[in-house]
């Protein structure tokens, strides 16, 4: 998880910047005692290689403290990775998750507008755009605009066969 989560061109548009492996140890950790669905926290799921087990990723599922029929989820790749259809499988996999186990009404998504890859992503995915917010929060000491995306349960792509 740190191998692809310390590179900037990977943490360039997130929030969390991991400083050293014992982050990611004490994040992993942490994670141990959750469940899904736990009021105001991430839950984050590993996204791995199906032939071996690698860790090449991981998809973050926020459930809101003050609205339990939405949830907000997020998704980390890493570059060796990409465009290969990982990521559009594991948000998929996700929203049926979110939509269908947990009984979610609503989900969103937040990216930074200049992140293109991951705009096409969440569009791929079936969510539209929402809102964009100007300057509205600080990543790294950078005011940067955010971009909200968002699906209803109504929209879930029907499952491929």
């Amino acid at each position: 998880m740190f191998e692809y989560r310390c590179r900037p061109d990977v943490y360039r548009y997130q929030i969390w910047q991991p400083a050293d492996e014992s982050e990611i140890r004490e994040y992993i950790e942490k994670q141990k005692t959750l469940a899904p669905d736990t009021p105001g926290t991430w839950f984050s799921l590993a996204i791995t290689l199906r032939e071996n087990g690698a860790m090449i990723g991981d998809v973050g599922l926020h459930f809101h403290e003050q609205d339990p029929a939405q949830a907000e989820i997020g998704i980390t790749l890493s570059p060796a990775f990409q465009k290969r259809g990982f990521a559009v499988e594991s948000l998929e996999a996700a929203c049926r998750f979110l939509f269908l186990s947990k009984g979610k009404e609503r989900i969103t998504a937040s990216v930074d507008p200049r992140n293109g890859s991951s705009i096409r992503l969440l569009e791929r995915v079936g969510m539209r755009k929402e809102a964009h917010v100007r300057e509205c929060m600080t990543i790294r000491g950078e005011l940067v605009d955010d971009v909200v995306y968002a699906m209803r349960k109504d929209e879930l792509k029907p499952t491929k066969q």
